[in-house]
């Protein structure tokens, strides 16, 4: 063991713990048992199966009020693995659930027996026919998908909330539609072929030609069995009329008996079929969507109402104007959203009774958009609206930034609400459609029937297509409270069938919560036909049993998950997942929701238990170490959850006593430490130089096994050589800023091979050329933003260094009369941020008074308009960084790069590159899997340079890509510097 390896128990829970009725049992600390762990690495491999009680905790939960802890873990990488998985099942008498991005609401992800990840191998997207199809993967998030779609005018029709997380195999297998997708334009009606794979194997193209050929003779039974069903169906005219009559409004409880009347021949059938059938008749590997023209002129507006009833009276008004979306958010909910960033507070003060209506406009052109205007003030020419509170303006809008703020908000009700709820509580997210005219009625209803069995009230929704959703929050463990949720479930499901013969879901799926509900709905012959439709397909029941189908009238009530209290900064989660596509630990590790679930774990079990230990011996890597602390989680969280923060906390708690004065030495002493270092940097350039980069990566790997992994950093061989000893000489008479160049650049020197000034010079250069010349102060040495200590979690090193360099800023820029212009973009970030709460309060007093300006900034909006661009190259990729994220000027970066060349790109799959400081030195594992995708895009083509403005981040990407990136104001400063240039 390394000597500084630190102990497990020290992120052991303090708090007194009753052991939870739903914790893991001790029986289930060794993890996956045999024989099946064995058998399923003898078939797939290590690599694909995960077995540790770790992986299957961390598996265990979804955005769902669920929890069932899988048996084993599986993460196949092709479709011949997906084949062998359930040839195994099958001969086994196994089962097998279907996982991608669990934000489902139902418990749609969760099995008890094989669950298999087929999110991490199985994203991407190939354009056709110029964007009227598309060809994607199931583990290809919406967001991702229409990222790309968007550079040829086109989008998908399904727009759900959580497209940021939820993938598109997920997507189909709900027939999730969202916002403005209705009955039109969701996947049923826009999928134009699958690929899928059955139950026993079989794998079938829906496009191809030969693919009913193909399947009779593979598949004759159940060819010969749809075809019955489909028959009977067509037989029974009031059967057939009532399948017509039920998808008139949005419906996703139970099977499409659709698919029978719409589809001619088994092939075509099953297409329709496996359209929301939740994984429960195979596993679809592909999708080819028609996409819909993306509408570019857009008029939207927040219009706030005294009630419920006058706002649900107005949406057919818009609905006949021709709005594509009419989104519902009652008071509750209204009040819930200022928890999210960019929100006005004021709306905390809305009264209980006002409710908002979000409609939106969009046009392909001017004209349609102006009449689209005219048509909407009409309408709200008619309405009483009101204007509770100062923020509300009642007024359409282009402007983007307030649009994206207003559909933030709109998003972010289940997570914005959900977080809001009491500390301790299980979160029910339901979704129910009734008729559209009926739409004021059963929100009379549903409230009243909330207040009835004592629940909260908070309803928003897709008001257009008449589809409500709403949340209920209560203590699983507390039996009353889970017999209190069922009266209310049952007298809530016959409400919504026999009052206003509605939809019990909508949009998210039967799942676990309604099946025992969807006979209620359907009756017994179509329930029967939905039984009969599932034995044809899967007769042997290996596929997701009881998340469709369920005989057991209390299904809804097990496996309910209790939420213990954990730290408070994570404590308001709800598990929905938003936050995973961002981590760049996502595919080596754990994911920020995870994080939180194993911790949660920990909590549910008694002090010291079998469960506890292994947890605990497996989080100090794969939660701790591996977490990048780059806090895009809190970026992605409707409600600002930063688990970076929460793992920088407990990388303190793991610190000795002595390894805080030593950080707090070396913070007191950077002075020395940074001129040791620069000189390290030499010398090591100059050995590597002569005898190879080997013999520096063996010595610093022996350093790091015999000390400790996450202190050592390893030696890489695209560290770059060092800066110059000296900064370049500037004047503090008529200066026009402050010029901070980080200490990352003042040790590192800039890529290999590189001709022109380094960036403090390009700096200097480019401001002077704009007439406004920065000075650099004689005494930035020994000086830095604090992020070495504030990353590892030294509390008292961060405080000596954020106390010194506001003192040295505000000494700088005179008061805060000069903006202190920092290079780079985490320094920045840093500074302005990141310092504040380690400040004593008077250095916080002097911190309020600086302008903290990052070079992206000063180059975009101060040096740009005053320079003359002399030339351009053809073309350049870009890295934003996730301090630029942070910071809000990633447009700043492309405005500069834009100036510098022809065509400026950001790869779609652009993310935190994970190098996190020296992190991508301590585990460089993790950079390379966090740039895995990014750098794969970034090589499918060559460009001109390859910019951003971080120097370790660039170091990260050029190790990830074998490129050489640099600073754009190093590019900046040679497409504007006079006479000629050498490239």
């Amino acid at each position: 063991m390394p000597l500084l390896e630190p102990k497990p128990e020290a992120l052991r829970p303090g708090a007194v713990r009753a052991p939870s009725l739903d914790r893991v049992p001790d029986r289930q600390a060794p993890g996956t048992p045999e024989p099946l762990r064995g058998e399923l690495i003898g078939l797939l491999g290590p690599g694909k199966v995960l077995w540790k009680v770790s992986d299957l905790v961390k598996y265990a939960s979804d955005a769902s009020p669920y929890r069932f802890v899988p048996q084993v873990v599986v993460v196949p990488e092709d479709i011949d693995d997906i084949s062998a998985i359930l040839s195994y099942a099958h001969g086994k008498g196994r089962e097998v659930v279907f996982r991608a991005a669990g934000t489902s609401l139902n418990g749609q992800a969760q099995g008890e027996d094989i669950l298999v990840d087929v999110r991490r191998h199985w994203a991407g997207i190939e354009i056709l026919d110029d964007g009227a199809q598309a060809r994607i993967r199931p583990g290809t998030t919406v967001l991702r998908a229409n990222a790309t779609l968007a550079r040829h005018g086109r989008l998908l029709g399904p727009d759900p909330a959580s497209a940021i997380a939820c993938t598109i195999g997920g997507v189909v297998a709900n027939n999730a539609s969202g916002m403005t997708a209705g009955t039109t334009r969701n996947s049923y009606r826009t999928v134009s072929s699958l690929t899928f794979v059955l139950p026993s194997g079989t794998v079938v193209d829906t496009a191809d030609p030969a693919a009913d050929e193909d399947l009779a003779h593979a598949e004759p039974r159940l060819c010969e069995g749809l075809l019955a069903l489909k028959a009977e169906i067509e037989a029974d005219a009031e059967l057939t009329a009532r399948i017509r009559a039920k998808y008139e409004i949005k419906n996703t409880n139970g099977y499409r008996l659709d698919a029978f009347l719409d589809g001619s021949t088994p092939v075509q059938i099953l297409r329709g079929l496996m359209v929301g059938s939740e994984g429960t008749f195979g596993f679809i590997s592909e999708v080819v969507f028609d996409t819909l023209p993306l509408d570019r002129r857009i008029s939207t507006a927040l219009l706030f109402f005294p009630s419920l009833t006058a706002a649900a009276a107005a949406v057919p008004r818009f609905n006949e104007a021709g709005a594509i979306a009419v989104e519902l958010m009652d008071g509750n909910t209204l009040r819930a959203s200022v928890s999210v960033q960019g929100v006005p507070a004021d709306w905390a003060e809305l009264p209980k009774e006002t409710t908002a209506l979000l409609v939106e406009f969009r046009a392909p052109d001017e004209a349609g958009q102006e009449a689209y205007e005219r048509a909407a003030a009409t309408v709200v020419a008619g309405l009483g609206l009101v204007a509770p509170v100062a923020s509300v303006t009642n007024e359409f809008t282009r402007e983007a930034k307030v649009i994206s703020g207003y559909w933030k908000a709109r998003k972010a009700f289940v997570t914005a609400v959900g977080g809001s709820r009491p500390s301790g509580t299980t979160l029910i997210t339901e979704d129910f459609a009734v008729p559209p005219s009926r739409l004021a009625d059963a929100c009379e209803a549903l409230l009243g029937l909330q207040a009835e069995h004592g629940f909260d009230a908070a309803v928003a929704g897709h008001a257009a297509h008449g589809n409500l959703h709403f949340l209920l929050a209560f203590d699983a463990a507390k039996p009353s409270d889970v017999d209190r949720y069922a009266a209310f479930m049952d007298d809530f499901c016959r409400l919504t069938v026999e009052r206003f013969d509605g939809s019990l879901k909508a949009e998210h799926a039967t799942g676990r919560n309604i099946a025992p509900f969807l006979e209620l709905e359907w009756g017994p012959k179509a329930t029967g036909l939905m039984w009969r439709t599932k034995q044809i397909i899967d007769p042997d029941g290996v596929l997701a049993p009881r998340i469709v189908l369920d005989r057991d009238p209390k299904a809804h009530l097990r496996g309910l998950k209790t939420i213990p209290r954990v730290e408070p900064i994570a404590d308001p989660c709800i598990e929905c997942g938003f936050c995973e596509p961002t981590c760049p630990s996502e595919d080596l590790t754990t994911t920020p929701r995870q994080r939180i679930v194993l911790r949660r774990e920990m909590m549910r079990q008694p002090d010291s238990s079998p469960v506890e230990a292994q947890l605990l011996d497996a989080y100090g890597y794969d939660a701790v170490d591996t977490c990048a602390g780059d806090s895009t989680c809190k970026l992605a969280c409707p409600v600002g959850i930063d688990t970076g923060a929460m793992m920088k906390d407990f990388r303190h708690q793991r610190h000795s006593p002595r390894e805080e004065r030593i950080a707090a030495l070396t913070a007191k002493n950077f002075k020395a430490v940074e001129v040791a270092a620069r000189l390290a940097v030499a010398a090591a350039d100059r050995i590597g130089d002569r005898i190879g980069d080997g013999p520096l990566e063996t010595l610093t790997g022996l350093a790091r096994k015999a000390v400790r992994p996450d202190l050592v950093p390893e030696w890489l061989p695209e560290i770059p050589g060092a800066a110059a000893r000296k900064l370049p000489r500037t004047s503090r008479v008529g200066a026009s800023a402050v010029y901070y160049p980080a200490c990352v650049n003042r040790i590192f020197g800039g890529p290999e091979g590189h001709r022109g000034p380094s960036l403090p010079q390009a700096v200097v250069a480019v401001s002077a050329r704009a007439g406004k010349p920065v000075w650099i102060p004689d005494d930035v040495a020994g000086t830095c933003c604090a992020t070495i200590w504030h990353s590892k979690g030294y509390d008292a090193g961060n405080a000596v260094m954020a106390n010194r360099i506001v003192e040295a800023a505000w000494g700088w820029t005179a008061g805060g009369k000069l903006p202190l212009v920092v290079d780079a973009s985490s320094c920045t970030l840093g500074i302005a941020h990141e310092v504040v709460p380690y400040l004593t309060d008077d250095n916080r007093e002097l911190h309020r008074e600086l302008t903290i300006v990052d070079s992206l900034v000063w180059a975009a909006d101060e040096l740009l308009p005053e320079l003359t661009v002399l030339r351009k190259i053809d073309s350049a990729v870009l890295h934003p960084t996730c301090s630029m994220q942070h910071l809000d000027d990633v447009e700043q970066l492309r405005t500069v790069a834009e100036a510098c060349a022809e065509e400026v790109v950001i790869p779609d799959d652009a993310g935190c590159c994970a190098f996190a400081g020296d992190r991508g030195m301590l585990h460089k594992e993790l950079t390379a899997s966090a740039t895995a995708k990014e750098a794969a895009e970034v090589n499918a083509r060559e460009y001109d340079a390859y910019l951003s403005a971080n120097r370790m981040c660039e170091i990260g990407m050029d190790r990830a890509t074998g490129q050489s990136y640099y600073s754009v104001l190093m590019e900046l400063e040679r497409a504007t510097r006079p006479g000629a240039v050498v490239r």
